[in-house]
């Protein structure tokens, strides 16, 4: 499929969470605009081969292996990524996991610590150390992944709705405080993406594919391609005068309602 042209050159981009699916999709688009790269995530194999495609397109990239739910690691991360770029002008805030699905009274402790964690306080830890610099040094952009499913509640999802719901909520205060020094915060809501994270929730690519695609009106699950193109309009100038948005790319899930669930 066609997509938008984008130019980034010269523009330095931090991307926590960007070794599979939507993140690492996004940090090839942003690589094909011209943009250097910084990238956080785990699993350091996966690191290294979006480097050597990354780096094949004439940009620069760093990968650091970081778990966001460490405040201290998250800072220094930060740190290295300012003191790398100078500036960093694009905030990608996309680490999640999917969790166990089950209805909540089978859910444990350690099922809501992970996901609340990683999901909502490693996008807090984050934003806490990328708004006093994008403040310092004249503004920016950032994005934080939420989730259709942090729109709307689904059976046997009820933490993983209510930590992406809390995205949304994080990603408008932020937005508010913000909005007079040129920092724009948004908050994308992607329905069913072949990705990991949806093979893990639905337990496989065919069950993933026999849970949602029923609800989709599309009747299609979207490529990490797509989400990332919506990513790039949003940290760029089109998008100008969108701040405070949670941005639902589902194709027409949401809109089709409860009828299809």
């Amino acid at each position: 499929m066609s997509q938008v042209k984008y130019d980034f050159s010269k523009k330095n981009v931090l991307l926590v969470g960007g070794t599979t699916g939507i993140g690492r999709a996004t940090a090839l688009a942003f690589a094909q605009a011209g943009a250097n790269l910084y990238v956080a995530g785990l699993g350091a194999e996966h690191g290294e081969s979006l480097g050597e495609e990354i780096t094949a397109l004439g940009v620069e990239y760093v990968f650091e292996e970081v778990d966001v739910r460490d405040p201290k690691a998250m800072k220094a991360m930060h740190k290295a990524a300012f003191e790398r770029y100078g500036r960093i002008e694009f905030a990608f805030n996309n680490a999640g996991v999917s969790g166990k699905t089950a209805p909540l009274q089978e859910l444990e402790d350690e099922d809501y610590n992970l996901q609340m964690d990683v999901n909502l306080r490693g996008m807090f830890h984050g934003l806490r150390e990328q708004i006093p610099h994008m403040v310092k040094h004249g503004g920016g952009a950032i994005v934080n992944t939420s989730s259709l499913f942090g729109v709307m509640g689904f059976a046997t999802t009820p933490i993983y709705c209510a930590s992406k719901w809390g995205v949304i909520g994080m990603t408008n205060s932020v937005a508010l405080e913000v909005a007079r020094k040129n920092i724009r915060v948004n908050a994308i809501a992607p329905g069913s993406v072949m990705t990991p994270l949806i093979k893990e929730m639905f337990g496989g690519e065919q069950a993933a594919k026999d849970t949602v695609l029923p609800m989709i009106p599309m009747g299609r699950i979207s490529d990490p391609s797509e989400i990332a193109q919506l990513v790039l309009f949003l940290c760029s100038d089109a998008a100008s005068f969108i701040t405070g948005q949670a941005v639902v790319i589902d194709g027409g899930g949401f809109v089709a309602g409860a009828d299809q669930l």
